[in-house]
């Protein structure tokens, strides 16, 4: 009986190993989900800290905006809002009778379907293929407002070759290493143009 006991209590060395992994594991994750957390506040104070100082920018451009009208007008003139630097364009049309030229310039725009859209900045090559195919597109010049709701309702990055839609900071991060500020460097035609516009 006792030897059937001590035959029992023998644990095989392959478990002991796998409880030994498993516990490092645990441990691991354990201190991976403190870290991410600590991290995640301290982005977290930086992100409102930055949505605080971009409004306040914002507050201070549409009030120079009214001085500057108001000025203009008790001078007797006009004021005269400067071009927009980003364009939105979106393809209305399908293929049916299109000459080589204009497909070639839908798929530099990246506009490959139908309702596909892209932000483009304003240069003089980009308006001169615009009016090459003016017939197939549909384009504006979008504020602040109209590219947030774009880009947080249809936005995508891509990350590891797959297309995957920014719905969380943490993704936008992994994708460009930005924060929200991606709106606003779009908006702005930063240098990180590249990484937003795709």
């Amino acid at each position: 009986m006792a030897e059937e006991a001590k035959v029992a209590a023998i644990v095989p060395e392959s478990v002991l190993k796998k409880r030994k992994r498993n516990d490092e594991w645990a441990l691991a994750k354990t201190q991976a989900t403190v870290a991410q957390k600590k991290k995640s506040a301290e982005n977290r104070k930086i992100i409102f800290k930055r949505a605080e100082q971009y409004a306040k920018e914002y507050k201070d451009q549409e009030r120079e905006l009214i001085r500057l009208k108001r000025e203009a007008k008790l001078k007797g003139g006009f004021y005269v809002s400067p071009e927009a630097k980003l364009l939105f364009i979106v393809r209305i049309r399908g293929i049916n009778a299109m000459d080589p030229k204009t497909r070639k310039i839908l798929q530099l725009f990246r506009l490959r379907q139908i309702f596909n859209g892209v932000f483009l900045k304003v240069n003089k090559a980009t308006v001169n293929m615009l009016r090459r195919v003016e017939p197939y597109v549909t384009y504006g010049y979008p504020n602040l407002k109209s590219v947030k709701e774009l880009i947080y309702k249809r936005g995508f990055g891509k990350l590891d070759k797959q297309r995957i839609p920014l719905t969380d900071n943490a993704i936008v991060e992994q994708v460009c290493n930005l924060y929200e500020q991606s709106v606003v460097h779009l908006y702005r035609l930063c240098l990180v143009y590249k990484y937003n516009s795709k």
